[in-house]
């Protein structure tokens, strides 16, 4: 059986179930999505959701890692 009435050509979204947004890059933690983009990701076509897939790598230095924590404590000697 061939059922392409259920087969989808769309770009899958790069959600992680992270969803927490850096306060000063303003990017989802998780996927590195913008919220308007988290937002209009079903509406948008398939070369927008290219443009952005291939952006993202690029925005994970965006992000600075955390200080705090035992890790920083312990730097701090």
């Amino acid at each position: 059986m061939n059922d392409t009435v259920w087969t989808r050509n769309e770009i899958e979204s790069p959600c992680i179930n992270i969803c927490v947004i850096h306060p000063e890059a303003r990017l989802c933690t998780g996927c590195l999505r913008s919220i308007d983009e988290i937002t209009m990701w079903s509406r948008m076509e398939p070369h927008a959701r290219q443009a952005i897939m291939a952006e993202l790598p690029s925005r994970k230095t965006l992000i600075s890692k955390r200080r705090g924590g035992r890790a920083g404590r312990l730097s701090r000697g």
